[in-house]
């Protein structure tokens, strides 16, 4: 009976040293699609002129976006300083690359209540974000278009589809890397 649960023992321990011995397992590491998200790391200055809508009035959009990378280089992190027509604003957004899918995400929260779920693609250079959204209890759709200019500046347009499925311009402006 000594000498089988010695025999257990010793064999138990052998497996034990074998399995800590072993590599521990290797971070993952961040796909080449978030490369593409260097581009915005830096600090942004953006201005845009504000269509009215039945969702808010027109006029000057103002803001200063702080981009940088979360530790890991999954995640992108921006925060934001806004004025618009509606008043002055903060904003918290995370973009990020969801590989099973093969789609950019970007999430936003800003100090108004509203949140921004949005999917995005990139062809060339230029991002296109996708968002359905419920405003006043209609469903809408929302287009955030993105095209890269120079190394140091992006123009992009907002818009909006109508029930009929029309898009409608609700902002357009400029961003400029400073």
């Amino acid at each position: 009976m000594k000498r089988s649960l010695a025999t257990i023992l010793i064999t138990i321990l052998f497996l034990s040293v074998a399995v800590f011995a072993q590599a521990p397992p290797q971070a993952p590491k961040p796909g080449p699609e978030l490369k593409r998200f260097d581009y915005f790391v830096g600090t942004w200055a953006t201005e845009a002129d504000m269509k009215p809508s039945p969702y808010g009035p027109g006029g000057k959009f103002t803001g200063i976006d702080r981009t940088e990378w979360m530790p890991g280089n999954f995640f992108l992190l921006i925060h934001s300083d806004f004025n618009s027509p509606m008043g002055p604003g903060k904003e918290l957004a995370v973009m990020g690359y969801k590989t099973d899918d093969k789609v950019y995400t970007y999430n936003a929260y800003n100090s108004m209540g509203e949140a921004d779920h949005s999917t995005g693609t990139v062809e060339g250079d230029t991002w296109t974000w996708m968002s359905n959204d419920k405003i006043g209890g209609k469903e809408i759709k929302g287009r955030f278009t993105m095209k890269i200019v120079s190394p140091t500046s992006y123009t992009f347009k907002y818009e909006m589809a109508s029930e009929t499925g029309e898009w409608a311009t609700l902002m357009e402006g400029k961003a400029t890397k400073k």
